[in-house]
């Protein structure tokens, strides 16, 4: 009885809550294994020396394994009570009526119907998922944004919330996510859950979408900054543009996460590359 009412691990929705979970843990362990290996090729591409790592650090790899696993316990929970399940052949319906009826608005302009339903599968298979992805990023950095530099610019917020965060001087993998449980789910759980919620998007597309996102996190708290890394090649929010923010001369700057820097640029937080120099030349 009790097996029966266990929910199908394998659908969209389920998929969507544990994967990116499995994908952050295992991505973790292997970036700490190379920070333990210490492999002479990898070390010429790490932000700080192992000593940093140990001796900088305010928190133990301990406490912060615990904490994100307790972030993760609570997104889980979040996220299953708020899911609904919809059986795949209603999702597989749904999908044949709107491609049908986009193919029948194009053929209104002339369009042979073949055509016609050759452009409304790639509008509704491409197109809108791509558009539905790049805005849900957009999303995730403009509330990461506004809630992350609060978190800098209020004394209460910093002190009893966001300073856990940064007792990592030297970001490490599994700290990506190692936060207050409180501003865990305000800045990374509803985050991610209003950029899906808000954009529509599909519960496969979700679990994109936080895959990616999880994936982009670690990336920037991991401690390397890899030249052949597509993350670092793509985007100029990385590894090197967010340590900045984890060291004392540049804490008040830097604040965009985890995609672009639109808002320190527009804003005027940006720390760029000649400030670096000048600053850590003075110290």
């Amino acid at each position: 009885m009790v097996l029966s009412r266990l929910p199908d691990m394998w659908t969209d929705e389920m998929l969507a809550l544990w994967v990116p979970v499995a994908v952050y843990w295992v991505l973790c362990l292997c970036y700490e294994g190379l920070m333990r290996w210490q492999l002479p090729y990898f070390e010429q591409f790490r932000l700080h020396t192992a000593k940093a790592k140990d001796t900088r650090n305010k928190v133990t790899l301990t406490r912060v394994i615990i904490m994100v696993a307790l972030q993760h316990v609570v997104q889980l929970f979040f996220g299953y009570f708020l899911m609904h399940v919809q059986p795949a052949d209603v999702r597989r319906a749904n999908h044949v009526i709107a491609l049908t009826r986009t193919a029948r608005a194009i053929a209104l302009y002339g369009l042979d119907p073949a055509l016609s339903h050759h452009i409304a599968s790639i509008y509704l298979n491409l197109l809108v998922p791509l558009f539905q992805f790049i805005v849900a990023m957009m999303i995730i950095d403009t509330h990461q944004y506004f809630l992350h530099r609060l978190a800098h610019t209020s004394t209460f917020l910093y002190k009893h919330f966001h300073s856990h965060h940064h007792r990592l001087y030297v970001p490490y993998a599994f700290g990506a996510l190692y936060n207050h449980p409180v501003e865990g789910f305000a800045l990374d759980t509803l985050g991610a859950a209003l950029a899906y919620e808000l954009t529509r998007m599909t519960p496969r597309m979700g679990m994109l979408l936080f895959c990616f996102s999880n994936i982009k996190t670690i990336n920037d708290h991991c401690g390397y900054s890899f030249p052949w890394d597509p993350l670092n090649v793509l985007f100029k929010n990385n590894g090197v543009y967010h340590d900045i923010h984890h060291q004392a001369w540049g804490i008040k700057k830097n604040f965009a996460q985890p995609f672009f820097t639109f808002w320190d640029r527009v804003l005027d937080t940006q720390m760029d590359e000649a400030e670096v120099k000048r600053r850590t030349k003075v110290a």
